[in-house]
């Protein structure tokens, strides 16, 4: 959780070029295997896809469906994808297991252990012609969107680890200062981004991860207050690099 000062915005793509002033990087984030922890890193590189090596794999059954926190059509629910952690190796993801052993993705014993875990075939495979992004190249959230939610909902642990962003912003005040970024070209490190929507969460945001407990009244409390929604997801419109302490600016 965050605190410094406070402030608002009105919503409009005018109010940008002021809130953004102090719009700096906090946090970068990248998750090699969609659903599982992922890594903080001090350095990306963005491309259309999206940050490199983001999502490129994920933990898949034997009808194609993808690991998750909940069951849809795409994904199949698998308790405890948070309990493993995934982070870069090369060409293949190296993933940590409950009982501490590190496993490089294509590893016969990590399909195993998987398999075993889940009660089925379920291995780890790499992204093909259907994306493993839900619904953009970027999240990105703010520390001002974080203590807006934490103020709302003061029984509750509000860590940004449960909101999964690839960047995390540093913007002063306590509101939904990026909802107000909607349809808004922005400059970061040597990339540029499009704000194409509002992030609408999921179940995922209140499951149980390291020392953070399970806890629904998050995403009751997101859904009440704001449709479901908290931070943005962006467009990749040039690629770059981005460092974290870059600064956020309108185009």
């Amino acid at each position: 959780m965050y605190v410094e000062g406070s402030a608002s915005a009105d919503g409009g793509i005018r109010d940008v070029d002021s809130r953004l002033v102090a719009a700096r990087v906090l946090e970068l984030w990248r998750y090699p295997v969609k659903s599982l922890l992922g890594e903080a890193l001090d350095e990306i590189e963005v491309d259309g896809r999206g940050v490199v090596g983001d999502r490129v794999f994920a933990v898949t059954d034997r009808d194609g469906k993808i690991g998750s926190g909940k069951t849809t059509r795409r994904f199949r629910c698998l308790q405890g994808l948070f309990e493993l952690r995934a982070r870069s190796g090369g060409e293949r993801a190296i993933v940590t297991v409950p009982d501490g052993r590190e496993l490089r993705v294509g590893d016969p014993r990590l399909d195993s252990f998987l398999s075993e875990r889940y009660g089925d075939d379920v291995r780890v495979v790499a992204e093909s012609s259907v994306r493993h992004h839900d619904a953009a190249p970027l999240h990105l959230l703010t520390t001002a969107s974080l203590r807006w939610l934490q103020a709302a909902l003061p029984l509750s642990v509000i860590d940004r680890r449960r909101f999964r962003p690839n960047i995390l912003l540093n913007v002063p005040g306590s509101d939904l200062v990026e909802d107000g970024w909607l349809g808004a070209r922005l400059r970061l490190g040597t990339t540029v981004i499009r704000i194409l929507d509002r992030s609408e969460r999921c179940v995922m945001a209140t499951n149980a991860q390291d020392d953070l407990p399970n806890d629904p009244a998050i995403l009751r409390g997101v859904a009440k207050l704001n449709e479901s929604c908290l931070g943005v997801y962006a467009a990749v419109e040039t690629p770059g690099h981005v460092r974290v302490g870059a600064l956020l600016r309108p185009l």
